[in-house]
């Protein structure tokens, strides 16, 4: 018996697939209002409550929606971001607060 027959061929595939990307991330933004009466404490719970900040990481964010119009409450990828966006939105609506939050791609 010869043992030509029985010899197998070995391919090893040299290519590469495609490169796994991460996903786009998303910042998600609070926004100052002059027109309304959004208490600074409200929007320091919704930071604590919505997006886990720390009470003294809350205040500085809050700070910033307050002198400098925006503020930045967290980096999320598209569904968690829309997902905090809109929980924001029904909260400050249960609570009668027109407060606006929106998100941006980075």
């Amino acid at each position: 018996m010869s043992h030509d027959r029985y010899q197998t061929e070995e391919h090893v595939s040299s290519e590469t697939r495609d490169e796994t990307r991460e996903p786009p991330m998303y910042r998600v933004l609070l926004h100052n209002d002059d027109y309304t009466t959004t208490t600074m404490e409200f929007v320091v719970e919704i930071l604590m409550y919505v997006f886990n900040k720390a009470p003294e990481s809350a205040a500085k964010i809050m700070m910033n929606v307050h002198q400098k119009g925006i503020g930045v409450c967290g980096v999320y990828t598209h569904e968690i971001a829309e997902t905090k966006v809109d929980t924001v939105h029904n909260l400050a609506r249960e609570s009668g607060y027109p407060l606006r939050c929106s998100m941006e791609q980075e």
